[in-house]
């Protein structure tokens, strides 16, 4: 909180990815998932990517490492389960409505690195 009691504005979270290959991590991304290569550390073990207002932080991590999982709301859920099934990505669980109430699908990166987007 600021010196009135209000609290203070913070950004979005930035994600950071475990991964074996920063390079490579950033191109599947640039590739699959059409964000674009912000930059690279010169010793290339940690870099990121962007698309729009999302960012996502890369490190490399030596095997066997946890995956990371996250939930991303996707207004069109139609058209971006299109859009990432021609740019080849590995959905490993198809658009549906879930028992829960959501429809959704998972897409997971090379790294094993989950994605359930979702929508109402």
């Amino acid at each position: 909180m600021d010196a009135s009691g209000r609290l203070t504005s913070i950004g979005q979270p930035v994600p950071e990815l475990p991964v074996a290959d920063v390079e490579r991590a950033q191109q599947f991304y640039r590739d699959v998932f059409a964000f674009e290569v912000r930059w690279l550390s010169t010793d290339k073990t940690i870099g990121a990517v962007s698309r729009g207002d999302a960012a996502i932080f890369f490190r490399q991590r030596q095997a066997p490492f946890e995956p990371a999982v996250h939930w991303i709301f996707a207004p069109d859920i139609d058209a971006t389960y299109r859009e990432l099934k021609s740019s080849g990505a590995d959905v490993v669980d198809p658009l549906e409505r879930k028992p829960w109430g959501l429809r959704q699908f998972t897409v997971r990166d090379p790294d094993g690195n989950l994605f359930y987007f979702h929508c109402d």
